[in-house]
């Protein structure tokens, strides 16, 4: 979604009500965020709304993304953010051999998660179709991407084939190059 750089389109003043259900969304979006989320976003300040190419709105505190949303899907963490808070988000782990792919934008799938140096979550944690998801690399601390399953960790244990996640936001995409002034 963010493979060439971009530039941000207009830029407004999210009004205190929006704000509020975005702390709210947040939350309920992701239950492990609620103890931060006065650090992520406090109260009194004010979060600035950036139009991005593509109908990409992005949430921005003091010129620090936090937030992206495409359309009506759900608020996706900015890596900053999950690099931030690691243990507040679902994780999935693919293996070294898919690094360089998922560097490069290419879509994630199934067979990166399902070999030896992947790692889907157990089965009283399953993930669904829809989720937001963290992608974390085999022998790496880091995050390397975050956005939303196409199918549920279940179906890709079943299959082991297939697109798992066809965009996202990525180490060193447009969005994280992305200079808010």
């Amino acid at each position: 979604m963010f493979k060439k750089d971009i530039s941000a389109g207009a830029k407004s003043k999210v009004k205190s009500s929006v704000q509020r259900a975005i702390r709210a969304k947040v939350v309920e979006t992701y239950p492990l965020l609620a103890p931060h989320i006065d650090e992520i976003i406090p109260k009194k300040s004010q979060l600035d709304l950036l139009k991005l190419p593509d109908r990409v709105s992005l949430y921005a505190l003091e010129n620090e993304p936090l937030f992206w949303q495409h359309m009506d899907d759900p608020l996706i963490p900015h890596l900053r953010v999950v690099h931030a808070f690691p243990t507040c988000f679902p994780r999935i782990g693919i293996d070294r051999g898919a690094i360089r792919f998922v560097l490069s934008g290419a879509t994630l799938m199934a067979p990166g998660l399902t070999s030896t140096g992947g790692r889907l979550p157990e089965a009283d944690a399953q993930l669904q179709e829809g989720d937001v998801v963290v992608v974390e690399t085999e022998g790496k601390e880091e995050a390397c991407l975050v956005g939303q399953l196409r199918m549920g960790t279940e179906d890709i244990k079943e299959k082991k084939k297939g697109v798992v996640m066809d965009s996202g936001h990525y180490l060193g995409d447009g969005l994280w190059k992305l200079i808010i002034d």
